[in-house]
């Protein structure tokens, strides 16, 4: 008897499946990885702009007046008739008032040179604040009692102030921006704030003439000998007559170039009521913070500057013995010569090779 059966339906673990459909998830995953290589490819793009075209810097020089020294007869400038006076406002967003006032000085189509500037701000920024009257008084000493072919080494922004002013040779004569004077919150931006200063002042130094202003900032730190000898060296053997120049704010510049060499410090002091008052204040002030001596900057008639050094080594340094700390006397300073003091410029003759100091000039 033959039995035949129906087909039956086939088992769903037997024979070949058929393919599922293609969900959501397979046909987002293309897009996605598309997605995600662009959006990887911006954000490289955007780090790579941002690396070079940092943000600009925090404020701006703005030109306020510019003529020849007639025009400006309340600097004192009437011996430098070929001169261009510029006056500057330095501003910041979110300050009505300028934080700064620059005065420049230039000679023809040159670069122009700082001669002035006043800072208004509670931060120390750019430069330092100096008086006029005192840098015209050093070039009028200068033409009167160096010789033509004396060598001057000085800061670089005096050095440049003084070639400008007195015609003498420098050992710097281009602006080399160091340090980088700029209050914590603008550090981010430091790069940018040096490229705005190098495109504003011009007249940017070779690496060779950078080499030599870290070798004269060595030479201000070193112990008094061997500081005089860097000097020497710096000014040439064939100089036949050499002086070096600082300036009390050198100090403070300095102190952020050299920190291991100088453990200083500042403070501003009001001029109120009497002078006796306002040393008594400083001294109180300088124990009760641990310095060990200080020397003065005056500012104007209603505020000084006070200088500090907190440790022996610091006031050991070559540049701490030339200036009037309290434990210090420029006058009886034996390795090098005092020949000019000017407010807060001191002058000093360099010996020369093998040499002692010789009488001054002036």
């Amino acid at each position: 008897m033959t039995v035949s059966t129906a087909p039956s339906a086939p088992s769903p673990h037997s024979a070949h499946p058929a393919p599922p459909e293609r969900g959501l998830t397979s046909k987002l995953l293309p897009s996605l990885g598309i997605l995600l290589v662009t959006g990887g490819l911006l954000l490289l793009a955007w780090f790579a702009y941002l690396w070079f075209n940092p943000a600009p810097a925090p404020y701006r020089y703005t030109l306020a007046a510019e003529g020849d020294t007639a025009q400006f007869s309340q600097l004192g400038l009437d011996p430098w008739p070929d001169l261009t006076i510029a006056q500057y406002q330095v501003h910041t967003d979110g300050v009505n008032e300028p934080i700064a006032l620059a005065t420049t000085a230039r000679r023809g189509d040159t670069p122009p040179v700082l001669i002035s500037w006043e800072n208004r701000s509670n931060e120390l920024l750019i430069s330092m604040d100096s008086k006029l009257s005192e840098l015209t008084a050093l070039a009028s000493a200068i033409n009167k009692h160096a010789a033509k072919d004396a060598r001057i080494l000085a800061w670089w922004d005096t050095s440049r102030q003084i070639r400008l002013l007195a015609g003498r040779d420098t050992l710097f004569n281009a602006h080399l921006g160091e340090p980088l004077i700029i209050p914590a919150p603008w550090q981010p931006r430091s790069d940018s704030i040096r490229q705005h200063e190098a495109r504003f002042w011009g007249a940017q130094g070779t690496a060779d003439e950078q080499r030599a202003f870290q070798r004269f900032a060595d030479a201000l730190v070193a112990a008094p000998e061997a500081g005089v000898a860097i000097l020497r060296q710096l000014a040439g053997a064939e100089t036949p007559e050499a002086y070096v120049v600082i300036h009390v704010t050198d100090l403070y510049k300095l102190g952020l170039m050299r920190p291991d060499h100088l453990d200083l410090a500042y403070k501003n002091f009001p001029m109120e009521g009497n002078m006796h008052g306002m040393i008594g204040y400083l001294k109180k002030w300088m124990q009760e913070n641990n310095f060990a001596t200080y020397t003065l900057q005056s500012l104007s008639d209603s505020m000084v500057r006070g200088y500090f050094l907190r440790d022996p080594a610091s006031s050991n340094t070559l540049i701490a013995q030339m200036l009037p700390f309290t434990t210090t006397q420029p006058l009886d300073f034996q390795a090098l010569q005092l020949i000019y003091q000017q407010g807060g410029y001191w002058v000093y003759r360099i010996p020369p090779a093998g040499g002692a100091p010789t009488p001054g000039a002036g």
